[in-house]
């Protein structure tokens, strides 16, 4: 089968915003599905998943015996590095935002926590979700995907 990959004809040019943290932070927060970024057997390893943004912090439910948890597993430092990656593109005019946070993950062990993020953030997959990881941003980039003709008129 041959797909057609032409993208669609905009009628204004079209142009990338980049996006300061905050508003970036403020855009992931009003999505609950993303993509994290890890590292499984020495290569880069992507799962969706659902999120919950508390205090700046990006928190995902896992399970026992997921990847995800066995990898945050392996350090009692800061974590491990994982990037997480979620975004509001419309696949018509491939008009939105996407939004990148790299940054150090581990699992939450407080009971108290667990508790609390568990009534924060319902599993979207018919799995027992008993265990969370809290994702830590060093980094946050985004970008706003807009039409429109930029400020100095290019």
């Amino acid at each position: 089968m041959v797909h057609d990959n032409h993208w669609p004809f905009a009628a204004e040019p079209r142009r990338s915003i980049e996006l300061d943290s905050a508003e970036a932070l403020r855009l992931l927060g009003s999505v609950s599905l993303g993509r994290v970024v890890f590292t499984r057997h020495a290569l880069p390893t992507v799962r969706p998943v659902n999120h919950v943004l508390v205090d700046g912090d990006v928190l995902i439910r896992t399970h026992e015996g997921a990847d995800l948890a066995a990898y945050t597993r392996q350090t009692d430092g800061p974590g491990v590095v994982v990037a997480y990656e979620t975004d509001a593109i419309d696949p018509e005019t491939h008009l939105g935002w996407s939004v990148v946070v790299t940054g150090y993950a581990h699992l939450v062990t407080d009971p108290g926590e667990l508790v609390r993020y568990h009534t924060m953030l319902r599993p979207w997959v018919d799995r027992t979700m008993d265990l969370a990881v809290r994702i830590r941003p060093d980094l946050v980039t985004g970008v706003l995907l807009t039409t429109g003709s930029r400020p100095d008129g290019v």
